[in-house]
């Protein structure tokens, strides 16, 4: 820390009277000291960090920051108003100002410090200090943890900032060792007095965390510093990751089981944020945890109380109602060592996962347009044209053009996102007009995906060269939008277009002429790949393979017959594994035995996910059983000719089902696969201590030994 700030970088009499004002009079020292090369080009990325969220914090403090090719080494500059300057704090002007500026590849290290200053400036006797002390010599001291003061006279709050309390900072759990391990003063506040921080059997509540900001250097820091102070205060255990510049150390997984609440408090998109479901989640921006960290803490404990949780991976089977983006790149940290096959895959998974719910909205309301109406409704003429309140053909047809709508968004909005996972919302524009191309063109989804890959990578090329500093507020607005939709429009149209329109074309007629046994093969494996992973990438594959054949106005029968097949291997899983604990109750524990309740519901609703529970307590014996099952009834529905129109609704659809009574035979023969395997392979093992025998009517079964425990899972 002793080279980054020095008495010739600090101002204790800044006259500055606006933000843009103070920054120039600071940066204007690191070039003095040949700490910055650029002061125009430095500055104007400082304002491009600010104009992303402004930097002032409550307390009087503002922090503008960011890192930039300019910079030479990582460096900070002080400056202390008298009058106080505005950085867009809600308690008023800051006093205190820290300029931060790290070089564009700063190493870990250095970055390490600068956050080990923003956890600082949560102290409030480290503020007052600064405020008080009257030489810029002494001020670099305090901030560098070095104090003036004689050995035998400590001064307050200067603590060296290379080395925060409780471990180093971008560690998971820095500041927060002792919490978790619990000897931390959160939990002596919890288990000794069982008070207002206390959790179940009188341990202190416990709340995982995440912080990311833009930058990564400043607010990461602070808001896990404040969260972690406002934990201790209330009796609460608060462990945070801090997903910054230096990088971020994952929370161990024990630790976010063990959580009973989770505080995502972000303004970039949390990585690997499929972590934390299932549990109470408040999800806010980086500046309310270091603002108002108490209110916080209260939130997530009241919807802890209320038995408020957030969804495992998003609604639906097939997905139909997207995630929470944590399956893009963008939420999945996209990450210097994936593999390009990893991120290929994301890329694909963002794109589909916002487009799904467009699928399921317009499947759905074309699908009640035709029970409502017959199948001629398609021909009805526009509503805008002819609408009679009291027929029900009108609204028919409005229902069926309301879905067409929607409909027509499934190909933009796909390739849209895939960019977007690629390259963020600079990617939006190219990757909106791609697909609209790709819709005009006739290219169908295999254009959506190709205009959304080109997309993002003409904006990545982009990205990439180096442009003059005059330049760069225009950039996202201006140049990017028209340079890469005028070349991913120039290849849609006239270079790859065709080929994809012929490829489209070729794989549609080869559906259209699907059948006997190739036509019950395929709907095997759209089975075994819905059942593999309950949700997951493969099963999304297979949904988005069945919601592409019938996302048109005139659907073919082999496309209603392969979202048909997709359908009913959807809802196996869990319906099964609601059946096994059913009539085989002793073979479950009792939080299985209340999911099964649940995935009654959820498989009849063909939501995959309700087995999930059960897949990742037992996966050897669930997931094969759930694959076996699921080719059962996808072959069984292929064979017996059942069609769907809609791309979602499970047994709430039946009426809009082609050859509906077998239909479900189909499925129930999967289940009761599905089931017996379950059971069958359960009651191999030897049962573990931890099990009640209860019957199927939660009695005590009969047929269970004396004093049988349920088994764990293997």
């Amino acid at each position: 820390m002793s080279d980054m700030i020095s008495a010739d970088l600090v101002d204790l009499d800044l006259s500055a009277e606006t933000k843009e004002a103070a920054a120039r009079a600071l940066a204007e020292r690191m070039v003095a000291r040949g700490r910055v090369t650029d002061l125009e080009g430095f500055l104007a990325d400082v304002a491009a960090r600010e104009a992303q969220m402004p930097t002032g914090l409550d307390g009087g403090i503002g922090i503008p920051h960011c890192r930039s090719e300019h910079v030479t080494e990582p460096t900070l500059a002080f400056g202390r108003s008298a009058a106080g300057i505005d950085f867009g704090a809600a308690d008023g002007p800051a006093d205190l100002v820290f300029l931060i500026a790290a070089p564009a590849g700063a190493d870990d290290a250095h970055l390490t410090i600068l956050s080990a200053l923003a956890r600082q400036l949560m102290n409030a006797e480290f503020t007052a200090a600064l405020r008080s002390v009257g030489d810029a010599a002494d001020a670099a001291a305090l901030i560098r943890g070095e104090d003036p003061a004689p050995a035998d006279e400590p001064r307050a709050g200067a603590e060296p900032v290379g080395e925060p309390t409780g471990g180093t900072t971008g560690d998971a759990t820095a500041g927060t060792a002792g919490v978790a391990a619990g000897d931390g003063p959160g939990d002596s506040a919890g288990e000794e007095s069982g008070g207002e921080g206390a959790g179940e059997s009188g341990r202190p509540f416990r709340i995982v965390a995440v912080t990311s900001c833009p930058t990564g250097i400043a607010h990461t820091y602070m808001a896990a510093e404040s969260l972690e102070n406002a934990g201790r205060e209330a009796g609460v255990e608060v462990v945070v990751e801090t997903q910054g510049s230096a990088g971020f150390t994952r929370l161990d997984p024990a630790v976010i089981a063990a959580a009973d609440g989770v505080i995502l408090a972000h303004d970039v998109a949390v990585r690997e944020k499929d972590r934390f479901a299932g549990k109470p989640t408040v999800d806010t921006g980086v500046k309310a945890a270091v603002n108002r960290p108490g209110e916080l803490i209260g939130e997530v404990r009241s919807k802890a109380a209320r038995g408020e949780v957030t969804a495992a991976g998003g609604a639906g089977a097939g997905g139909a109602a997207g995630g929470d983006g944590a399956t893009t790149p963008v939420g999945r940290g996209g990450e210097s060592g994936e593999g390009y096959g990893t991120r290929l895959r994301t890329w694909l998974m963002s794109g589909v996962s916002y487009m799904v719910p467009f699928v399921a909205a317009g499947g759905l309301l074309i699908a009640l347009g035709f029970a409502i109406g017959g199948y001629e409704i398609n021909k009805a003429p526009s509503v805008m044209d002819h609408f009679v309140w009291t027929q029900a053909d009108s609204w028919a047809a409005l229902l069926y053009q309301i879905g067409g709508v929607s409909f027509a968004f499934l190909v933009p909005v796909l390739a849209g996102y895939i960019a977007y996972g690629m390259a963020d919302r600079p990617g939006l524009v190219p990757g909106f007009v791609g697909g609209s191309i790709a819709l005009t063109i006739d290219a169908g989804f295999l254009g959506g995906l190709a205009a959304g890959l080109i997309s993002g990578a003409v904006v990545l090329a982009i990205q990439r060269v180096r442009i003059p500093a005059a330049l760069r507020g225009i950039m996202p607005v201006v140049v990017i939008p028209l340079i890469s939709s005028a070349v991913v429009g120039f290849l849609m149209f006239v270079v790859i277009g065709k080929p994809i329109a012929s490829a489209q074309e070729a794989m549609t007629d080869w559906l259209n002429g699907l059948s006997g046994a190739n036509a019950v093969l395929l709907g095997a494996l759209l089975g075994l790949m819905m059942c593999f992973d309950l949700g997951g990438p493969v099963n999304k594959v297979a949904y988005t393979f069945a919601t592409a054949g019938i996302a048109v106005s005139d659907p073919s029968d082999s496309a209603m017959k392969i979202m048909a097949a997709v359908m009913a291997a959807g809802m196996v899983p869990p319906l099964a594994m609601a059946l096994a604990t059913t009539v085989r109750a002793r073979l479950f524990n009792a939080a299985e035995r209340e999911n099964g309740k649940a995935a009654w519901v959820l498989g009849a609703s063909f939501i995959s996910e309700g087995a999930i529970p059960f897949a990742a307590a037992d996966p050897l014996r669930v997931i094969p059983s759930s694959m076996v099952g699921g080719a059962i009834t996808g072959a069984l529905s292929m064979a017996f000719g059942a069609t769907l129109r809609a791309p979602h609704g499970g047994v709430f659809v039946v009426p809009l089902i082609g050859n509906p009574l077998l239909y479900l035979v189909a499925v129930a023969a999967g289940v009761c696969v599905t089931t017996a395997l379950v059971i069958v392979l359960k009651g191999l093992r030897r049962p573990v201590p931890g099990a009640t025998a209860q019957g199927p009517g939660g009695g005590t079964d009969p047929s269970a030994p004396s004093g049988a425990k349920q088994p764990v899972a293997a």
